[in-house]
């Protein structure tokens, strides 16, 4: 049986996601948690919808009731190149 891929970003299964709310996981930040879901490259942009209509189904409850994650940006923008510099900035 193929796996079937729900977040591309970090290879996780709708297997995956179905066994961690059977294990206890009742929303998506804790499932965020456990299974990186919403933490690649897309930021969740793909991913997130289909967590969200998997978690209702298994746990009844209705799509409007599950909170989606908030973005956060830095809060102050950094350069790359700071961040790859060996020189101390000031």
């Amino acid at each position: 049986m193929k796996r079937k891929i729900v977040c591309r970003c970090e290879d996780v299964s709708e297997e995956e996601i179905i066994s961690a709310i059977d294990e206890g996981c009742t929303d998506l930040e804790e499932l965020r948690r456990k299974l990186r879901i919403g933490m690649g490259a897309c930021q969740g942009r793909t991913c997130i919808p289909i967590v969200v209509r998997i978690l209702a189904r298994k746990t009844g409850k209705k799509i409007e009731e599950i909170p989606f994650p908030t973005s956060r940006p830095p809060v102050v923008p950094v350069k790359l190149g700071s961040l790859a510099s060996d020189e101390d900035e000031i």
